[in-house]
């Protein structure tokens, strides 16, 4: 069992399974007793054997299965006749080269695929985290989009208001200057809101490529398009909040028929138009 000196290693690896026959592991006991190299080793082998039972499933050992493999070891040639447990082993100077564990060389290769495991389970969890954080970004983006909406619908109708009840609002009749029932429009302006409301009568119809345009005449420059209407069958139209620079003081308004999609300058004649007052009156 011994090589004079020392334990084989895979003695001590039956050693430490329980493996050994009573009188191979009584005379082991007595060597381990005196040889911390043994022991040292014996206890390396018992670390590697607790790794293995920890990373690979247990099952019970087949009945007659230990036998066998006490029969096996028995039976294999050795290097040498081992002294009596019971006769003083001889002392020789040998110098032995610690041996490398042979049987468990396939443990990294369990460590690698519990490793591999491990990197699969964290790749799932992250992908499900990045998931939750992309819905959680589309919701608020859903959320901002939907409370800037609102903000722009109120901030519309405080402009829609203070057009219609500012003191500082300018208020024009537009008239055709005949006889009832002519066309008329009026107009509230406020121009340090660039807001602008238009409510038109009588209006007469309009071929189907045509249209009603509403021009900012202002004080200094050429005319401003201001929005565009086409009469409903009653012949009312309007032009509410159009977008329009603010400051600009108007000298006076007017409307015209324009080709669809409007024009840069007007077309003569103007059908209706109006000179604006000074503000508040």
């Amino acid at each position: 069992m011994t090589d004079s000196r020392h334990i084989s290693f895979d003695d001590l690896a039956l050693h430490a399974m329980n493996a050994l026959s009573p009188e191979e592991a009584a005379a082991a006991r007595l060597h381990l007793v005196e040889c911390a190299e043994c022991r040292d080793q014996l206890a390396e082998i018992s670390g590697d054997l607790a790794l293995v039972a920890m990373s690979i499933e247990q099952q019970e050992v087949p009945s007659g299965a230990r036998q066998r493999f006490i029969d096996r070891i028995t039976a294999a040639p050795r290097t040498g006749d081992a002294p009596s447990p019971l006769q003083p082993s001889p002392v020789i100077s040998i110098s032995r080269e610690k041996k490398a564990p042979r049987a468990l060389g396939w443990i990294p290769w369990v460590a690698a695929a519990a490793l591999l495991i491990l990197c699969a389970n964290l790749y799932v969890r992250v992908r499900i985290l990045h998931d939750q954080v992309e819905m959680a970004e589309a919701q608020l983006a859903t959320n901002e989009r939907s409370m800037k909406a609102r903000i722009a619908q109120n901030t519309r109708a405080w402009t829609l208001l203070d057009a219609l009840t500012a003191p500082a609002a300018q208020r024009i009749n537009l008239t055709a200057g005949k006889t009832p029932p002519a066309p008329s429009a009026r107009a509230v302006y406020l121009p340090a809101r660039g807001a602008l409301v238009l409510q038109a009568s009588n209006m007469q119809p309009l071929p189907a490529n045509k249209t009603y345009e509403l021009w900012i005449i202002p004080m200094k420059g050429a005319p401003m398009p201001a929005g565009m209407f086409r009469p409903d069958a009653a012949g009312s139209g309007s032009v509410v909040l159009p977008a329009i620079p603010t400051g600009v003081q108007a000298k006076a308004f007017g409307i015209t028929i324009e080709n669809e999609g409007g024009a840069d300058t007007p077309t003569m004649p103007i059908v209706l138009s109006g000179a604006a007052p000074a503000a508040g009156e």
